[in-house]
């Protein structure tokens, strides 16, 4: 069945494909938007994952950080975010949790013993937005190469000693420089390592890239509505700009002149656009195209929604849970524990304890509860485990490493606090515990994410090198492939990656620059 033609058809509903849709709808193009689900969204979801239990959870993604301000305005999205009211609290797992540090204000660096370390650890982040800030802009604009970018950051000593830090060298060695307290650098550390299987001294420089982009958008924020209302939010946006969304397409075949080919309710259907944006991994489109797949990085993450009667006691008896909640909750995040976890993981081994870190969406956006369970003091927490690389669960019982996984972020939980999780567990209707756990093997069969990476691939740095080409529209702005008529809108973009709208944004900018 073949259908009209149109000027863009975008391949995958999540945020980025939504962003894309809206833009380009808002300029006067025909864009039809592919999503296999039956919904939009991707990854940026809410969902009520528990049978019976009236909370709405974001089930994949967790917090916004990227998403520029400048995108939400143009497009006219009802985007709300709230401010969480503390940085993060660390247990110190030396005690059992019975002191930790909290980044406030307060900030209690003297509690863990690292009083002398505060002045450093300030000093860091202030270097960083010395590159960060003046990064951030560029984003939104065609790839800079990385001498312009230096130039662009390096204007005096101090901002060229930043780059270098941050840019040129492992990232290991300026927090080793900064700070000596094991737990502070540990904290410094993690932001390094989310969604990367990485040591901090790589020569590599994945883990410099990691940290760059956990950075560079200032505060990670609670959406209002959770993850659903951010893409919804979207989603409403294209189409009051005129864009055309279809769930429950599943595009089997794509085309480099601009061919696409899906399935809706069994029947094939095909679609032909001058240009067709994917908002799918590189290694999903080769399989589309019917070409090799790339070489890509897995994923290195496990997420553990959990619902709870009340937020737990903790050994600390100097913070209350509400503040070491209000943040991020790193457990067993230490500097060496780090390290230790990366060569268990290496080696084929869950970690132990294994590294995670804890969001308490309930606490800055109550309104994801129904009433009673707000009038009863029930909270959501999000685990997120680090060093649980593909390779711990690919080729095994998807089951029964799911359930191993699990009670290793629980243990790690169970380290530092004052009363075992499962006992403040809310059940659902069925009478089963309110825990939900999704791995790399989770992401990469239900939302098509490449071996569970949630960048779609490794991540790359915000600037182009030197000598790429950059003779293109889809080239200057990061989003090219192969064939001129097909470029990537999603995480897969040179500065994909996280709940930003970006990759969606730079795709639209270039259909409009080569149009």
């Amino acid at each position: 069945m073949a259908e009209r033609a149109h000027d863009v058809v975008i391949v995958g509903g999540g945020h980025n494909g939504l962003t894309a849709a809206a833009y380009l709808a808002r300029a006067g193009l025909r864009v039809t938007v592919l999503e296999r689900q039956d919904h939009v969204g991707g990854a940026a979801v809410s969902a009520r994952a528990f049978a019976g239990v009236d909370a709405r959870l974001s089930r994949y993604s967790y917090l916004v950080s990227l998403l520029p301000t400048r995108i939400v305005e143009d497009l006219g999205a009802d985007v709300r975010l709230a401010r969480r009211k503390f940085s993060s609290y660390t247990p110190d797992p030396a005690t059992g949790g019975r002191r930790g540090l909290l980044i406030g204000p307060p900030s209690t660096f003297a509690a863990v013993g690292a009083a002398a370390d505060e002045a450093g650890f300030d000093l860091f982040y202030q270097r960083t937005r010395l590159v960060t800030e003046r990064l951030w802009p560029t984003l939104l604009q065609p790839l800079p190469t990385r001498a312009a970018a230096r130039r662009l950051v390096a204007e005096d000593p101090d901002s060229a000693a930043a780059w270098h830090a941050l840019i040129e060298e492992p990232i290991g060695t300026a927090i080793t420089a900064a700070v000596r307290n094991d737990l502070v650098r540990g904290v410094m550390a993690t932001d390094a390592l989310i969604g990367t299987f990485a040591r901090l001294d790589e020569q590599s420089l994945t883990q410099n890239i990691c940290l760059l982009y956990h950075l560079i958008g200032g505060d990670w924020d609670v959406p209002i509505g959770g993850m659903g209302a951010v893409t919804g939010a979207l989603a409403a946006a294209a189409t009051d700009h005129g864009a055309e969304i279809v769930t429950g397409a599943d595009v089997y075949r794509v085309h480099p002149d601009g061919s696409v080919h899906y399935r809706v309710d069994g029947q094939s259907r095909s679609a032909h656009a001058r240009f067709v944006l994917v908002n799918v991994t590189p290694t999903v489109l080769a399989g589309l195209l019917g070409e090799p797949a790339p070489v890509s990085a897995p994923g290195a993450q496990l997420k553990v929604n959990l619902l709870l009667k009340r937020l737990p006691r903790l050994h600390d008896q100097t913070v209350a849970p509400e503040q070491a909640f209000g943040g991020t909750f790193h457990i067993n995040e230490t500097w060496s524990q780090l390290d230790t976890a990366y060569t268990r993981a290496a080696d084929g081994a869950i970690p132990d304890p294994l590294p995670c870190e804890i969001y308490c969406h309930s606490l800055s956006d109550p309104s994801i509860l129904s009433p009673q369970l707000r009038a009863a003091g029930a909270q959501t927490l999000t685990v997120f485990g680090l060093h649980t690389p593909h390779a711990l669960v690919s080729g095994r019982d998807p089951d029964q490493i799911r359930e191993q996984l699990t009670e290793a972020a629980l243990a790690s939980l169970n380290s530092v606090l004052a009363e075992p999780i499962q006992e403040l567990l809310l059940t659902d209707r069925d009478g089963r515990p309110c825990v939900e756990t999704k791995t790399t093997a989770d992401l990469e069969g239900t939302l098509a994410m490449t071996a569970g990476n949630i960048f779609h691939g490794g991540l790359s740095w915000p600037f182009a090198d030197d000598d790429d080409p950059l003779d293109t529209p889809a080239r200057q702005w990061g989003v090219a492939t192969d064939h001129e008529r097909i470029l990537l809108c999603g995480s897969g973009s040179r500065r994909g990656g996280a709940v930003s709208g970006i990759g969606g944004h730079n795709a639209a900018m270039a259909v409009l620059a080569g149009r």
